[in-house]
Order: structure tokens, then sequence, then C-alpha cells
């Protein structure tokens, strides 16, 4: 694409960065990106500091509705063109969703780009709700490690929609990016230092490579006990464990890095989100969850964990039909609610479903005394009618074929932990073997 000629592109640099023989040394170059038009003055601000920190900038302009107050080294003219449009026609059709939509699309595609030429080894953006809509739409399109820094007006509120599975950094940017004042200085001021230091840091650093399979565990608090154990024992056997919190941006992120092909096994300990994807909860994960894995073949051992509850927010989250259900205040910000009979059957059977569609090895574990922490005897979801008609309903969905072992623990007992561990250590070693074969065949 011509937009993104190294000809095109002014770089600013930080002349007296220099190595001690008289060349320039192997400087950071971090990506701005913002609606100069509204904002320009503020995008200056932070380039300046990020420019005397020994850095080089890209600026690049996304805004549409006036003249940018400052020059872009990648214009909204060439964002537009990256999106397939043209500048004059977006602006034409005086329509403020469409142009953010299409600067989101030609951001994107200038920034994988530029990562892609060696050219970003950070990004900072700054903006209100629909600047930060654009930025973090092209920062999603980064890999995970690339240091991102987002310094919105709507850091503070939920930050789903932004920030998604990626690793984001958002900044709440307390007054609103109108002007350098004495206290949009501050913030802006650290937020140019902050991304200059993790994208120098960033640039040098040299993660060493565990060179094992990487296993991908979902944990809750009332499972981890049972994540601890097998991962433990996992990770004795020569694997690498990355678990992932089942808070449905944790689960969406699992299955985005199985999809990239980073995960060889997974071991989905805990499939809560599923609960609050069917009730209505604030984890959902979405309707496709605990399905990627069986899609691609990886091999997978799944448990029943946390389906006993469904997530809320502070008390007064819990919408007011569901009054009169067992509720369980977790802490000040959290508050659990007993899944029902009712709801548990359309769980198994929502389970089972899914997973007689897996095209690789899968192995379901049951545990029978509890699949949380508080279900079991004596604690405060403890429910057998709702345990077994979810446990009855899996069984009668479940194809014959799909290997089903029923414990007689709950889910954090140490025994129920290690079998799993050592069905996926199977699942995996065949696997591998397997593939050998074929490979010599």
């Amino acid at each position: 694409m011509s937009y993104l000629t190294a000809e095109s592109l002014h770089l600013v640099k930080y002349q007296s960065d220099r190595t001690s023989n008289g060349g320039i040394s192997h400087m950071a170059t971090i990506v701005v990106l913002g609606t100069l038009d509204t904002k320009g003055n503020e995008h200056n601000f932070v380039n300046q500091i990020i420019c005397t920190r020994g850095c080089e900038v890209i600026l690049v302009d996304v805004g549409v509705l006036g003249q940018p107050q400052i020059p872009a080294d990648v214009t909204r003219v060439q964002i537009a063109s990256a999106a397939g449009t043209d500048i004059e026609e977006i602006i034409s059709k005086n329509d403020r969703g469409i142009a953010m939509e299409a600067m989101a699309v030609g951001a994107t595609e200038v920034v994988r780009k530029l990562y892609t030429e060696g050219r970003l080894d950070g990004i900072l953006a700054l903006g209100g709700s629909g600047g930060s809509s654009i930025a973090t739409q092209a920062m999603r399109a980064l890999p995970i490690g690339v240091p991102k820094l987002m310094v919105s007006t709507v850091a503070s509120g939920d930050t789903r929609p932004y920030v998604g599975e990626s690793d984001i950094t958002m900044m709440y940017s307390v007054v609103d990016i109108a002007g350098i004042n004495s206290i949009s200085e501050k913030i802006l001021f650290n937020a140019a230092v902050a991304i200059t230091g993790m994208a120098t840091a960033s640039k040098t650093y040299r993660p060493k490579k565990q060179n094992k399979p990487l296993i991908a565990i979902t944990m809750f608090g009332v499972t981890t006990p049972c994540v601890s154990i097998a991962s433990k024992w996992l990770e004795e056997n020569g694997y690498e464990v990355v678990v992932f919190s089942a808070n449905g941006t944790g689960g969406r992120a699992m299955e985005a890095l199985m999809r990239d092909g980073f995960i060889s096994a997974s071991l989905d300990v805990t499939t809560t989100e599923l609960a609050d994807e069917l009730v209505g909860g604030e984890l959902s994960a979405g309707p496709e969850r605990l399905e990627m894995a069986g899609r691609l073949g990886i091999p997978q051992v799944i448990s029943l964990g946390a389906l006993d509850m469904v997530n809320f927010g502070p008390a007064y989250t819990v919408p007011r039909h569901f009054q009169g259900r067992k509720i369980s205040k977790h802490n000040p910000n959290v508050t659990l609610m007993r899944t029902t009979v009712e709801e548990c059957a359309q769980l198994g059977r929502i389970i089972g479903h899914k997973i007689n569609q897996a095209k690789g090895p899968v192995s379901v574990f049951v545990p029978l005394n509890g699949v949380s922490a508080i279900s079991k005897k004596g604690e405060v979801f403890h429910d057998p009618e709702a345990d077994q008609a979810l446990i009855q309903n899996l069984k009668e969905t479940l194809h014959s074929h799909i290997d089903l072992v029923l414990m007689d623990s709950d889910i954090n007992d140490p025994d129920f932990a290690e079998a799993m561990a050592r069905k996926l250590n199977q699942f995996y070693k065949t696997k591998i073997r397997k593939e050998e074969v074929l490979r010599h065949e």
C-alpha cells in the first residue's frame, strides 16, 4: 500500500540520541494516533514529550470533522484510502457513525502494516468515546506484548468493548481531553513517559522461550485449589501453563489464542461463563464459548466448574426479576446467584451438544460432590437436585464415544485435579505420537 512508503513518513527524530561512533542509535518508534481536527494540540504535547525521551514518533490522523490542527505523518486521506474509500466521500455523508467505522478500518490497516514493517514499537492514543473506539480497534489488531496505551474519558467505566481480548492499557484522563491545563498536562505527561518506557524496554527485551507445550486452564476463585494442583502436576511433567480467569473476557482471550495457534491443549476446569450466557449474568464469554478447541481438534479435558452460579456486580445490579433467588455476596463488587434445577438441566444439554462437535480428543470430568467450593455439602450453594439435573442432562446428551469420568469428590479434591491433568497429558502425548507417525509415512 503506497500510502505507507518510507518517503511519505516524516518521522520526528531525537537528534541528540547518538551512539559513541556518531551514528543514530536504535530508537523505539511510537505510533501516536488520534483525531487531529479536535485534539491536535493535545497530541502535539505528547509527541514532544515522547521525542525528548529519545523515541521517534509516527503521527496518525483519524479525524474527519474539520481541518487538522497539526500536520500528520499518516494523513486522514491516507487512512480513508486504506479503508478503501475517499475522505471527501466520508465527509459528504455527514454521518458520524459511518465516518468512525471507516476510519477505524483504515487505522487498523495502517497500524498493522507499520508493525509488520518494524516501524511500531508501541502505540499511544488520546480520545473520548469515539476516538477510543477507533484507536482501540487498531490496537486490538496488534499482537499481545506490543505496548498499547489508550488515554480515554471512558477508561473508568466498562472498558470491555475497547479492550476486548487484547492487552490494551486504559488510562483515565480524569478531565476531558480538551486543552492543556494543570490537570491534563500531568495526565498526558505520564502517558507519554509510560509509553516510551514500555516501548523502549520492549524493543530490547527477549523473553526466555519455554519451548514447552502451552496448556490453557480456566479458573475462578471457587475452583482455584483444583487449578493449582493440576497446574503444578502439568508443569512438573514438562508443560507450560497459562491460567485464564473465567470472567467472560478470559474465556474469549483463551479461545482467541487457540485460534491463533498458541495453545497446545486445554484443561477447561471452569465453564461458568456458560451459565452467565444462559441466564444473563455479567461474565458471559458469548454463545460460542467451549467450541473453539473442539473445532480446531485441540486435546481438551472439561469439567463443570462454577456452573452453580451466575455473576453480577454489587447487590443492586442483580435484576429485579431475580428477586427471591438464592444470592451470595462474594465481595462488595461481586454478587453470586445460584443456578436453578431448570437452568442446570439446560446447561447440561448445552455443554453436551458443544462437546459432541469436538474434532479432537475430549474427556468430561464430573465431580459428584460439588462443582465449586461453595456447592459442597454444608455450603451456601449446596443443591443436590440442581447438580443432579446438570449431570443427568449432560450424560443423556453426550454421544456414547465421549469419555465421561464421574468421580465421588468435589471439584477441588486433589485426586480429581490430578486425574484431569493426567488425562490431558495422555491425550497430548497420543496426539504427538500420531503426528510423528504421519510425518514419517
